[in-house]
């Protein structure tokens, strides 16, 4: 996990630490930096901030060489990366449906994100989440559009022995959501998990679909599901469902996966919204609450 920016980072600590280097050679291996950054996932505007902060602590810094440089670097490091992580999710969601229960209505919870990224997986997850924690769940198969879309989620609910409402392959899926919804309601389920439709991020008819979704269900929390291996494209897909339809959470699957590790560095960044989970496997239980810290001392080593 992230062994590829752990390497770039150490490689780069090793050269500034060891010995003298003029202004002109911290530039030059400032530069290179970026540049491997960048081809690790690493969003630019993202490369060039740690870059820049980099460049601001050691120029002109009179510092013993060896481990006091190295010290000042890692430090440098580590609170240019906080500073990337400052949206932290704090959220219980479980916490947060039970609150809702209580006021008598479900917590309503859409999950975004295109075709192969894990939205189903991640789904089945959280819903394992809840169960674990003595909440059953209702899922909401709203994805009416792709073949094998409502099986796929049929079979986890099966396993985890939750409830699900499914619709007609080519109906509104705004009227699926309406009706878990309106179950959810009438049954007292605390929690609505609602899965949608991901086409390629740039068709227009999936984005008017998924407007009436979030019309008719007028969820609590939109999530947007990533991949972390997709690289600068998972920047791309979050910026283009942001602007299309608001997403106030991300879930980043195939973490345990990603040597590189650029994508949650990226997509923190870009878009500035909180990381809610990393997926770490393919399991029910693998799904990791987000913590900046964590990941900041997985890249640094």
């Amino acid at each position: 996990m992230f062994s590829k920016l752990r390497k770039i980072v150490k490689e780069f600590v090793d050269k500034v630490s060891t010995k003298e280097l003029s202004e002109e050679e911290l530039e030059e291996v400032l530069q290179e930096l970026e540049i491997q950054l960048v081809e690790n996932d690493v969003a630019f505007s993202v490369a060039e901030k740690i870059a820049s902060d980099l460049k601001e602590a050691l120029t002109g810094r009179r510092v013993a060489r060896g481990s006091d440089v190295r010290e000042l670097v890692l430090t440098t490091l580590r609170d240019s990366l906080k500073q990337i992580f400052t949206h932290k999710a704090g959220l219980d969601l479980v916490a947060e449906a039970r609150e809702k229960c209580r006021e008598g209505e479900p917590l309503r919870l859409v999950f975004l994100g295109v075709n192969g990224v894990g939205k189903t997986t991640t789904i089945a997850k959280v819903a394992h989440l809840y169960k674990k924690n003595g909440i059953t769940p209702l899922v909401a198969a709203a994805d009416t559009f792709r073949a094998g879309a409502q099986e796929q989620l049929k079979l986890h609910a099966s396993r985890l022995g939750i409830p699900i409402i499914t619709g007609k392959y080519g109906a509104d899926p705004a009227s699926v959501a309406y009706d878990a919804i309106a179950h959810a309601k009438a049954r007292r389920y605390c929690v609505v998990l609602i899965d949608t439709a991901g086409r390629m991020h740039t068709d227009k008819d999936l984005v008017e679909e998924l407007k009436k979704i979030v019309r008719v269900s007028k969820p609590h929390y939109k999530i947007l599901v990533v991949d972390a291996l997709t690289g600068n494209d998972a920047v791309e897909q979050a910026r283009f469902f942001d602007e299309s339809v608001g997403v106030d959470l991300v879930i980043l699957t195939k973490v345990d996966a990603d040597a590189k590790g650029g994508s949650a560095l990226s997509v923190a960044y870009e878009i500035g919204k909180p990381i809610l989970f990393l997926g770490i496997g393919q399991e029910y239980d693998d799904l990791r609450e987000f913590d900046p810290d964590w990941l900041i001392e997985r890249i640094l080593g």
